[in-house]
């Protein structure tokens, strides 16, 4: 199979003209004129000659073992023309590297993209199947026979954190803690800063508040839903269209999972249609290029609102403690705070981000910040928008707002 032409033809000219703007140097968006008119093309516009429809079967459970996987009833099915597995991808050993504003564990990353051994979180990929046709697509998804062990699971960061919550990994012990621990636990790192004399500060202090506050993930809820389309060549080259807020990171992580050479490697990408921080990440994209690998032809996959919501990455919910103290005429004389950051299926939540801008607004002699980092079943987490920072701000500021009364 050769390289499928592109997609991208018509570019309509932008004529600068004189307008009667507010300001002396309006600068144009180079995208304006083709979003306006509708001439944009987002990745789910995107067609390629003979292309298939890509769905995937997400676990109904929020974490149990997968015994057996099933899928020949959906690869005899008529119109079916590729199911993949856990089978049809390589584990990764623990290596991290930078995805956006926040860092990925390779051995998370695989298992997150497609289940292994368990799933962990309602909606964790569990097969993936490419058809003729979308119809065709969702009925192979039904016929695939999947046999579950379902188990205890926890979904709350302040539960996780509880010694006799059910454990995610049974491999995960909290970095950060001395003596290294032995004993497996949700707690995936503790991070701990201090500047002064925090017992002195506070003994200074006329005026001491110290509030709890909680916040649910949130989700970035951007309008265009997660949109890949991947042309497995003849030579072996992936090319891939897809939304993205990092074509290098993903084109990095795509040749990294499914072990290709990096030059053999293509990411085009598309109008973005929101992103937020939640587009940095691979979802679909390594599962398009091998059902495209699969069934030798090109391969669309776009996800609907509900597989939106269910498996891709929120930022992380919270518990924030805060405790401060001043003198009456206003002076902080002490700033202490704990910070659970809930990071979902997979180690690795905005919580570093957060230990460092919790109090940055501020002068302060005397601080104490200690933080968690915490799996829980949910969707592993992803950047929103100064990832990490709203959450210690709301708690920060409403405490500043009790002291200044």
């Amino acid at each position: 199979m050769g390289r499928a032409p592109s997609p991208f033809a018509t570019k309509i000219p932008y004529e600068k003209k004189d307008l009667k703007i507010v300001g002396t140097n309006p600068t144009a968006r180079g995208d304006a004129v083709d979003k306006v008119t509708g001439r944009a093309r987002y990745a789910s516009d995107i067609s390629l000659p003979g292309q298939l429809i890509g769905r995937v079967l997400r676990s109904p459970h929020a974490r149990a073992n997968i015994l057996s996987i099933d899928t020949s009833a959906a690869e005899a099915l008529a119109g079916v023309k590729a199911v993949v597995t856990r089978d049809d991808f390589p584990d990764m050993a623990i290596e991290h590297a930078a995805s956006g504003e926040l860092m990925v564990n390779f051995r998370d990353v695989t298992r997150n993209m497609m289940a292994r051994e368990n799933v962990l979180y309602d909606g964790h990929p569990v097969a993936a199947v490419a058809a003729t046709s979308d119809a065709i697509a969702k009925q192979a998804l039904k016929l695939i026979k999947v046999e579950y062990e379902v188990l205890p699971h926890v979904i709350d960061v302040r539960d996780a954190m509880k010694p006799d919550a059910p454990i995610l990994h049974e491999d995960q012990f909290t970095k950060g803690v001395e003596p290294k621990p032995t004993t497996p636990s949700n707690v995936a790192a503790r991070m701990e800063s201090k500047l002064g004399d925090i017992e002195k500060g506070f003994a200074e202090a006329e005026i001491i508040i110290e509030r709890e506050f909680n916040t649910k993930p949130v989700h970035q809820g951007y309008i265009e839903p997660q949109a890949s389309i991947a042309n497995y060549t003849e030579g072996g080259l992936a090319e891939v269209w897809t939304g993205t807020q990092g074509h290098f990171v993903f084109r990095a992580q795509i040749a990294k999972l499914l072990e290709m050479d990096l030059s053999k490697v293509k990411v085009i990408p598309t109008e973005l249609g929101g992103g937020f921080g939640g587009k940095n990440n691979v979802y679909l994209e390594p599962l398009a290029v091998m059902l495209s690998k699969k069934g030798k032809r090109p391969v669309k996959m776009v996800m609907d609102r509900d597989e939106v919501f269910r498996a891709t990455g929120p930022t992380s919910g919270t518990n924030v403690k805060v405790k401060m103290g001043c003198t009456r005429d206003g002076r902080i004389t002490a700033a202490q705070a704990e910070l659970n950051y809930q990071s979902g299926a997979y180690a690795g939540s905005s919580l570093p981000l957060a230990t460092i801008t919790v109090f940055t607004r501020y002068d302060l002699e005397n601080v104490s910040v200690v933080g968690h980092d915490v799996t829980t079943n949910r969707p592993k987490v992803a950047a929103y928008r100064a990832p990490g920072a709203p959450m210690v701000a709301f708690g920060v500021e409403t405490v500043i707002d009790e002291m200044a009364r």
